[in-house]
């Protein structure tokens, strides 16, 4: 009879075991396809980048000639992120982080260069591209946030007790994260030219014109009470002293 009773014990210990190697091995295979697709949609808005930055460089390029170094820093680690992004596997490699931020930081500067050519803020087709660029850039940023948090909760998985027994067991490994190192490229370049480039020194003709800085708006002086008020239905100001007149009415049968 004991020996069935350990043999009970020792069953449902197993079981436990099992449960628990299939739940940490079920939660890995979720978190390393999370983080799968999080990146895809981060190489999604990369890709869109890849496409704006030629149209962008010809643009400056045509307004912008003596940026020439800037615009060949681009357009090298334009074509050198976009070949490791056809030879990188479902999730990015360390060198490819590398170059995707000095990308980063080699296109804000190329924006800031811009300040200098008022001509080229004023381009339409500048401005457009500019603003899809930007707005590719804080895609970027938000899906880079994404996928790291995926990647932190996954790595965190790997390293602790008792999931790392299956991670071991299984060959889970670390996954890499997609940062950007320099803090100024964090931010992506949302610098409004539209507003530079119609912004004039002069207010506009025929635009109301307001108090000079640093002075408050004049306000008219209220009447002393009881004076100068209006009475309802009468049209005419009360002499100061006088009751108010009470509205007449007329029956409408009398004319």
């Amino acid at each position: 009879m004991g020996a069935v009773i350990v043999l009970i014990v020792i069953l449902v210990i197993l079981i436990i075991l099992a449960i628990v190697f299939a739940s940490s091995y079920n939660g890995f295979v979720k978190g390393r396809n999370l983080i799968q697709e999080s990146w895809r949609q981060v190489d999604v808005e990369l890709n869109r980048r890849y496409e704006l930055l030629p149209n962008l460089v010809e643009t400056v390029r045509a307004y912008a000639a003596h940026e020439r170094n800037t615009l060949e820093d681009v357009t090298r680690l334009r074509n050198q992120a976009a070949s490791l992004s056809q030879s990188d596997g479902a999730l990015p490699s360390q060198q490819r982080a590398e170059v995707e931020s000095a990308l980063s930081g080699a296109v804000r500067n190329l924006i800031v260069s811009v300040e200098a050519y008022p001509d080229l803020k004023s381009n339409q087709n500048f401005l457009e591209l500019q603003r899809q660029l930007a707005e590719t850039e804080d895609r970027i940023a938000n899906g880079r946030r994404y996928y790291n948090a995926n990647v932190r909760n996954y790595n965190t998985k790997v390293e602790s007790l008792p999931s790392n027994l299956v991670a071991n067991l299984f060959h889970f490994e670390k996954a890499t994260y997609f940062e950007v190192n320099d803090p100024a490229v964090r931010q992506a370049p949302s610098v409004n030219f539209g507003e530079i480039a119609y912004r004039g020194d002069q207010p506009a003709q025929g635009g109301p014109t307001g108090p000079g800085q640093g002075q408050l708006p004049q306000q008219q002086s209220a009447p002393p009470f009881g004076a100068g008020q209006p009475q309802p239905g009468a049209g005419e100001w009360q002499q100061p002293g006088q009751p108010p007149q009470q509205p007449q009415y007329r029956d409408p049968g009398q004319v």
